[in-house]
């Protein structure tokens, strides 16, 4: 970990081997960060940050009373779950062609959604309960009450972009094991653009010392706008989750139409962008995580790899620097745009192939973004914040799906 701390801002502590190791918008935007009047302490980088719209994916900072809505992100709740089993993997492995078939099949994908409503508790309890922040009529629910009609037909999708489902081998147990990658699908997408165009014009009309060229236009806590949008950004949380148990579950129960009994274990779901009231340094603030996992002491948690190369079962180790963060992957090295037109999709069908590896996905032509020299290496990520987390389980990727 090195600090950067002669640029007139608060510092920025990067969790990398050397300041060269960082992009430079990436670090122009933690720059940025480090001079807002209400942020706490210091900005931190975790090893798999790169430059994202406004703040930085992999970034982690703590503020005082204000909530700032693209800090957060807009696929809001988007994480990871998992779980372990006692299947083995040289004798289960024959049947991953016909599951991952199965899995597509029974789980929409990239843009689709399914055609008819299912049954979502998150969203079901607010419509029972009838409330909504500053009650039913308020500009927040007028805005985004629709959405949760629509939130129906968007549970247990997987959506684009970097989502996965994976079948992967625990290379410690020699068994089977799934994860899922997901978010809040376009509900979340929704509630992050409508807040952040809210946080944006009230900081014009406030005449706020924060420049509005960086996208991060912030919300007082105490607010009726700032009350409204962690209200609706809880809800997200809770859609994304439930989103994702609802896959793992469809998963397990294909996985069960090949074998009698199996057991499903260690089963975990985390978010890696989000926003909480946490206790740091003798203050209670708002922890803003993007692209980042809370890592408390001994707190398990989900780091994937790029696709087709290893994922890692985590204990956080409760580092204070990082607010108590880790990583959440590896990282993108390039732009989606730049990685498709230096490596061919048939090319990486074809290597992914000849490793082994079971690909799922509805168009061939769309994998050359999601390669994994596009990203960081994943080995290195972790061994890079090897403060602040221990590997408990490496998972090898034997299938994945994507949209």
């Amino acid at each position: 970990m090195f600090v950067i701390g002669d640029h007139g801002g608060k510092p920025i502590k990067i969790w990398l081997a050397e300041v060269g190791a960082i992009d430079d918008g990436c670090l122009a935007q933690a720059k940025n960060l480090s001079h807002l009047p209400f942020l706490f302490r210091h900005v931190a980088l975790m090893p798999d940050t790169h430059e994202g719209y406004g703040m930085p994916i992999g970034g982690v900072i703590a503020t005082q009373d204000v909530i700032i809505p693209n800090a957060v992100g807009v696929d809001i709740g988007c994480g990871m779950a998992y779980t372990a089993t006692n299947l083995i993997t040289k004798d289960f492995s024959k049947h991953l062609p016909e599951i991952v078939n199965k899995i597509m099949a029974r789980i929409p994908v990239g843009f689709n959604h399914h055609k008819s409503m299912q049954m979502c508790e998150s969203i079901s309890n607010v419509v029972f309960d009838g409330y909504f922040p500053g009650g039913i009529n308020s500009p927040s629910a007028t805005e985004l009450r629709p959405e949760l009609q629509r939130g129906l037909y968007q549970l247990g999708t997987l959506g684009g972009g970097n989502h996965f489902i994976e079948i992967q081998a625990d290379t410690k147990h020699d068994t089977i094991s799934i994860m899922v990658h997901s978010g809040s699908r376009n509900f979340g997408l929704k509630i992050a653009k409508y807040f952040n165009n809210i946080a944006k014009g009230l900081n014009k009309k406030w005449y706020t010392s924060i420049p509005t060229e960086h996208d991060l236009a912030f919300l007082p806590v105490s607010s009726s706008e700032g009350e409204a949008y962690l209200w609706w950004m809880n809800l997200a949380l809770k859609f994304a989750e439930e989103s994702r148990a609802q896959m793992l579950q469809n998963i397990k129960n294909i996985v069960s139409e090949y074998t009698n009994f199996p057991e499903f274990h260690d089963n975990c779901d985390v978010h890696h962008n989000y926003a909480s009231l946490e206790h740091h340094f003798g203050r209670d603030v708002w922890v803003h995580r993007k692209g980042a996992i809370r890592a408390h002491e001994g707190e398990i948690g989900i780091i994937p790899g790029s696709m087709g190369s290893f994922s890692y079962i985590v204990r956080g180790k409760g580092e204070r620097e990082s607010f108590q963060s880790s990583s959440h992957g590896a990282g993108r090295l390039m732009s989606r745009k730049k990685a498709k037109e230096m490596f061919a999709a048939d090319w990486v069908m074809d290597s992914l192939t000849e490793r082994g590896i079971i690909v799922g996905v509805p168009d061939q032509t769309t994998v050359g973004d999601e390669c994994s020299s596009a990203y960081k290496d994943i080995k290195y990520v972790i061994q890079e914040e090897a403060d602040l987390t221990e590997v408990v389980n490496e998972l090898r990727t034997l299938a994945v799906i994507k949209g």
